[in-house]
């Protein structure tokens, strides 16, 4: 299954991510127009340090066994059969917040106006999604755990 993977090494944890997720997913997808939109686009990707020396971007694990999917009451959230990937019914969530406090990452946020769930999707309707393509370090790769594991290696050993 394709995931969004990040090489930790590399993230300097500056926000480009954050920016261009929102931004992706704001009404307009400018950044000029998406900062004047209310309610504010809302990022689905986080960057924050975990060290004075090591930053991580963090965004939906999409799990096989996902804690959000059994935690969630309504069945909002759900393992899309076709695909793997952890998603959200909006129409279906009830806004109570247990995906959230049961994301063992920390992945998912809340959109405080409709009161409902808000994760990364792994912008469908792009070829390479936002953030990966905004990361000014490489740190962020698309693709499948075994791709992401040879990129590694072919990079260490240069």
């Amino acid at each position: 299954m394709k995931k969004i993977y990040c090489d930790i090494k590399k993230c300097l944890g500056c926000g480009a991510c954050e920016i261009a997720c929102a931004v992706e997913h704001s009404k307009s997808k400018e950044l000029d127009q998406s900062i004047k939109e209310s309610p504010a686009p809302i990022k689905r990707r986080k960057a924050e340090s975990i060290s004075q020396s090591v930053a991580i971007s963090t965004g939906c694990h999409h799990c096989d066994d996902a804690p959000c999917v059994a935690a969630c009451m309504s069945g909002a959230m759900y393992k899309d059969k076709k695909t793997g990937l952890t998603k959200h019914d909006e129409e279906k969530c009830v806004g109570c917040w247990m995906c959230i406090m049961s994301c063992p990452f920390g992945a998912l946020t809340r959109q405080k106006q409709d009161k409902i769930v808000v994760k990364c999707d792994l912008c469908p309707d792009r070829d390479v999604p936002a953030c990966v393509e905004a990361c000014p370090t490489g740190a962020l790769f698309s693709g499948t755990e075994k791709e992401f594991e040879i990129k590694l290696k072919v990079k260490t050993k240069k």
